[in-house]
This record gives structure tokens, C-alpha cells and sequence, in this order.
């Protein structure tokens, strides 16, 4: 195991993620249920996420990008409909409301399978991929990928957290839903233009 290729892999897999819908996703967990529970989940689904990179990314990378963008693109539509539609349904908003402590495997489950299937054939899945075979040190490489991604997702749990001390949930899920919308639309986009 080499530190120097677990230190390259965690600083490319760190930048890579800051930006995407999986600390989005993350954020907005965080601000609904027990942080701690949470970051159980969606480790877990890193987890498995880095070690399909490592054993079947190569095969991600060679699907077509046009499905890729495509399904990327739907997926953040049906997530932004589930924003909405989950927060219509909370119309008295969550603001200085403690987060939901619903029980550790419910939440825990529930952060497993969001994070899971946004991750899904993600860039920074096919970037662990592309490591793993560049440095043929799938150890290292996938120690340093799970470490960026969990970091991303704590910092972004965190700040779920204090962001709702300061702002209602219902502007929070708005936002997020907006944001999901328009990288559906640049997904979508990039499926049909090629």
C-alpha cells in the first residue's frame, strides 16, 4: 500500500465530489435526521460504490456517455420531484426543529440507498476506476477514494445541521430542488446534444 497514491487519489476525489449531487444529497439528510445515523448510511454506500469502481469501473467507463448524462439527468429530476413533493407534505416547515431521530437502521437504510444509487456510474466512480488502473494499486487508490468521499459527506452533514439553525427547511429543500433541476437539465442536455 502506498500513501503517496491513497494522498493523490484522496485530494483528485475530494475536489471532484465538493460539487456534487451526493453532498447535496448528503446536506439535506443531515438536516432531517440524526447526523451520526446518517453518515452510517451513506459510508456503507461509498463504500460499495468504491469497490465496484475498483472491480468493475472499467466497464462503467466504457458505456456510452449519452446513457450515462441520461440517466443521470433523470435521476436528479426524480430527485428534485421527491424534494418537492416530501417538503409539500411538511408545509409547517422544520425550521429550529431538531432533526427526526427515527430509528439508526431506518435512516441509515434510507441514506444507504440515496447515496447508493446517485453514485451510481458517477464521475468520481469512473475517476476511482481510472486510478485504480493507472497506479495498479487498487488498495491504496480505493482507501484514498472511500476516505475523500466519507469527508465530503461529513462536511456536508455538518453543515446541514448548522445551516437549519439559520434557515427553514423548506427554503433548504427549494434550493436543493432547483439545484437538482438544473443538473438534470445539463445532463439531459448532454445526452441529446452527444
Amino acid at each position: 500500500m502506498s500513501l503517496t497514491v491513497a494522498a493523490v487519489t484522496f485530494g483528485i476525489i475530494f475536489l471532484a465530489e465538493l460539487p456534487d449531487k451526493t453532498a447535496l444529497a448528503s446536506l439535506v439528510l443531515g438536516t432531517r435526521y440524526r447526523a451520526g445515523y446518517v453518515f452510517a448510511g451513506i459510508a456503507a454506500a461509498f463504500a460499495l460504490q468504491v469497490g465496484l469502481a475498483l472491480v468493475a469501473g472499467s466497464l462503467l467507463a466504457m458505456l456510452p456517455q449519452r446513457w450515462v448524462e441520461g440517466v443521470t439527468g433523470l435521476l436528479f429530476l426524480i430527485g428534485a420531484a421527491m424534494l418537492l413533493w416530501h417538503n409539500d407534505d411538511d408545509e409547517e416547515g422544520h425550521a429550529g426543529k431538531e432533526p427526526s431521530s427515527s430509528g439508526f437502521w431506518r435512516v441509515a437504510g434510507a441514506s444507504f440507498v440515496v447515496v447508493a444509487v446517485a453514485e451510481f456510474g458517477d464521475l468520481t466512480q469512473i475517476m476511482t476506476a481510472n486510478l485504480a488502473a493507472k497506479y495498479a494499486d487498487p488498495l491504496s487508490v480505493g482507501l484514498g477514494a472511500w476516505l475523500a468521499l466519507c469527508a465530503v459527506g461529513g462536511i456536508a452533514i455538518v453543515g446541514g445541521q448548522k445551516l437549519l439553525q439559520y434557515v427553514p427547511m423548506k427554503v433548504i429543500v427549494r434550493i436543493a430542488a432547483g439545484i437538482m433541476l438544473l443538473m438534470a437539465a445539463f445532463s439531459l442536455f448532454e445526452a441529446i446534444a452527444g
